[in-house]
């Protein structure tokens, strides 16, 4: 239907899964379909508010961390490398312009791991289609909105046979049905063989949904005039229309914008003005707003100074250095790993060639610290080094130079000084006087 094939390399061919549910009108869906979720919608938190990926995204701190994330890893290059009998070398791989630069032709690189990183924030698991030639090889990759999948357990005989998923992927043409081999299925945390937990459901729920109260509370506020409710008393007894005039003249001064005027309570018998409800100030709404952008940055794991919040001091370290490698390596660096072993696992026939990250553009830190490693790195005087100067030139995109793969080794190591007896040291001092004496005579 979508002109794929489902073509692998090496692998017997399968017929095709036919999915265990129709898109005809009309039609019955299982209470365990995804798109349960996206009909009736996820239930209510403790506040009242519905948490989906979309209200959430609403949310600034959830989209702060969602843009956070995904764009780190987004901008890591992702290099193919070759196994060597004793070290590796980068491959001058086809699938580096695929993963690098463009994954098909209406998604390129950048963005389309910016999605998928996304859906695994939002909804659990990234997914992705892959294109193959008639020899198996892939030619390219078509990330898919997760709740467009649907993911099965292929039909066992027994219970020790290893489970295999089946994918179901849907859209306004219809659908189509492929084995695991041909997704690239990005695993969030708690994989449980199927499915993956979304940050949004299980580590922010009711932390996202007290922060929609609170913008809601927040806009609602300001928009009627930042005023709280009164009752206003008068004296003597006023008449209906005395009492109009005077509610009209309130409200066109204090009553906020157009259609969301609070209109005032007029008590006659004695003018007072009370205040009906608690002033923003009361309510602490700024430090409970506050406290959410840390709950929620905890709950994806990023620092709350890295998303705007910068009130408290941050724990990371004292520089931007150390708060980048923190970052990298507790936030990123559980993501990465369980994404390369997706590609790895997928892409390759053999384990000849794998994929890898290079976080070192995020590592690194500012141009001092640099020179003072890669000076160390080089070698010098009584020390060896462990990197060549092109390797150094390829970490900052330069060519190489003729000579620049030859590491550097010290020609004179330094020799440890002998112990020797002080008497021996005078007396060798003494007669090198007198020699020097008798010379000069």
């Amino acid at each position: 239907m979508f002109g794929f094939r489902d073509q692998h390399s090496g692998r017997d061919a399968r017929d095709r899964i036919e999915p265990t549910m129709a898109l005809a009108d009309g039609e019955t869906i299982s209470s365990s379909d995804i798109r349960m979720f996206e009909i009736f919608g996820a239930g209510q938190t403790a506040s009242g508010s519905v948490v989906t990926p979309v209200t959430a995204m609403r949310v600034s701190a959830v989209f702060a961390c969602v843009n956070l994330i995904a764009g780190a890893i987004a901008q890591l290059p992702l290099h193919v490398y070759e196994r060597l009998s004793d070290s590796r070398r980068r491959a001058d791989h086809d699938y580096w312009w695929l993963l690098n630069e463009q994954f098909s032709q209406a998604w390129p690189a950048a963005a389309a791991w910016e999605y998928m990183v996304a859906q695994v924030l939002l909804r659990g698991d990234g997914i992705a289609y892959i294109t193959r030639n008639r020899a198996g090889q892939m030619t390219g990759l078509i990330p898919w909105p997760r709740d467009r999948v649907q993911i099965l357990e292929q039909e066992r005989t027994s219970p020790r046979e290893p489970r295999r998923l089946q994918y179901t992927f849907y859209d306004d043409l219809g659908y189509f049905t492929v084995d695991q081999a041909d997704v690239i299925h990005l695993p969030g945390f708690g994989f449980n063989g199927v499915c993956s937990m979304s940050v949004i459901q299980w580590g922010a729920r009711n932390g996202i949904g007290i922060a929609i109260q609170g913008d809601e509370h927040a806009g609602k506020f300001f928009s009627e005039g930042g005023k709280p409710e009164v009752a206003i008393r008068a004296e003597k007894k006023m008449t209906p229309g005395q009492q109009d005039d005077f509610r009209d003249a309130w409200v066109k001064k204090y009553g906020g914008i157009q259609g969301n005027r609070r209109i005032p309570l007029i008590l006659t018998e004695g003018l007072d003005i009370k205040e009906l409800t608690m002033s923003a100030v009361d309510q602490q709404l700024l430090e409970s707003r506050q406290w959410q952008v840390i709950d929620i940055a905890r709950a994806f794991g990023c620092p709350p100074h890295m998303i705007g919040e910068t009130s408290k001091a941050s724990s990371w370290g004292t520089g931007i250095e150390q708060m980048s490698i923190g970052f990298v390596k507790q936030t990123l660096g559980p993501h990465l790993k369980r994404f390369r072993d997706e590609l790895n696992r997928k892409l390759f026939i053999t384990d000849r060639y794998f994929v890898e990250h290079n976080v070192e553009s995020l590592m690194a830190g500012d141009s001092k610290a640099q020179a003072e490693y890669f000076g160390k790195a080089l070698g010098g005087p009584g020390a060896q080094g462990w990197m060549t100067v092109n390797e150094v030139r390829r970490t900052k995109n330069l060519p190489p130079i003729p000579g620049g793969d030859v590491l550097y080794r010290p020609t004179d190591p330094a020799k440890p000084a002998d112990k020797k007896d002080p008497q021996e040291s005078e007396g060798k001092e003494e007669d090198d006087d007198s020699e020097a004496a008798a010379t000069g005579a």
